[in-house]
């Protein structure tokens, strides 16, 4: 009987996902038909509606009033609309990418992208040999790679699957087209990355998710665990780090930004110190969180506060 109930439950659950698989693509078809930036602006409003309607938008304010105690509460509810509006936009884009992706290599730029660092990447691209590039939720942060690529430059990218396995299969059919070779975040993902380092090519992370059991750190002054997978990496096989980031421009444009490569921290006996490591990213990540705030995944429950609340 136990065995049947679970069943039928598994069933459901196959069922829910599908159904809100098949919503979703249905919406995105249909965005399909308008052109890029009718889309993209007729979703950014429906969103900035919508979103402050969720119970996501109470985990994102507050977060927000965690992150941000001196705002005030007008100017944190500001924020959660925007960020609303930058999500939607996020996603229409996602379907228009072949469009705002124009990029050209020789010349560096045009008209909806610039690059900022298009030397690092051409160097690292020229000079091959082990790196890794870490990012974070902010901007269009799904163009970084793509931009890579773009460039001739190969860099395999960790990526964390939805839960929802019809838009898991879909999304990584799309993303493979675009950005190179993709690592879904599940058991063996580590090695994989590994053994990419180990023939000398480069890796991309996020490093801002929600990480269980990883290294105690800060973000904004609060309490989080760090995923250490980077510096245990950079560790092993002593390579370059280089952070990078998409800012999103007003007019629809974007602003590409892959940095110098950072010192990171070692211990008193020359070692690299993988806490150290994990905090100067979470530093970085809040210093570019701190500049444009509304372009940051506020609702996602970085600091584990569901249970507190």
């Amino acid at each position: 009987m136990k065995l049947f109930l679970t069943r039928i439950v598994l069933a459901l659950r196959r069922t829910k996902n599908w159904m809100v698989a098949q919503l979703l693509f249905a919406i995105l078809a249909l965005l399909k038909l308008l052109p890029a930036k009718g889309a993209i602006r007729v979703t950014e409003r429906i969103a900035r509606r919508i979103g402050p309607r969720t119970a996501r938008h109470r985990l994102a304010l507050r977060n927000l009033e965690r992150a941000f105690p001196e705002k005030t509460e007008a100017e944190r509810q500001s924020i959660a609309t925007d960020m609303w509006g930058h999500m939607a936009r996020l996603m229409a884009e996602y379907i228009f990418v072949d469009e705002l992706i124009d990029i050209d290599p020789e010349g560096g730029e045009n008209g909806i992208i610039e690059v900022k660092g298009v030397e690092r990447f051409a160097e690292l691209r020229d000079h091959p040999r082990p790196f890794i590039v870490f990012t974070a939720h902010t901007g269009n942060f799904e163009l970084l790679p793509i931009a890579a690529a773009k460039y001739g430059l190969d860099v395999t990218a960790l990526f964390r699957p939805p839960n929802n396995p019809y838009i898991a299969e879909r999304l990584m059919s799309a993303r493979r087209t675009r950005m190179g070779q993709l690592v879904p975040s599940q058991a063996g993902a580590a090695w994989h990355l590994a053994k990419v380092l180990e023939s000398g090519s480069g890796v991309g992370l996020l490093v801002d998710q929600k990480f269980g059991k990883g290294a105690k750190t800060k973000f904004f002054g609060l309490d989080v665990q760090t995923n250490p997978l980077l510096a245990k990496l950079a560790r092993h096989f002593d390579c370059e780090v280089y952070p990078a980031r998409s800012i999103r421009l007003p007019g629809g444009r974007f602003r590409l930004e892959i940095e110098p490569a950072v010192t990171l921290p070692r211990d008193a006996t020359g070692a690299l110190d993988v806490t150290a490591t994990a905090q100067m990213l979470n530093d970085k990540v809040e210093s570019w969180v701190r500049q444009y705030p509304a372009q940051w995944q506020w609702f996602h429950d970085r600091w584990n506060i569901k249970h507190t609340l």
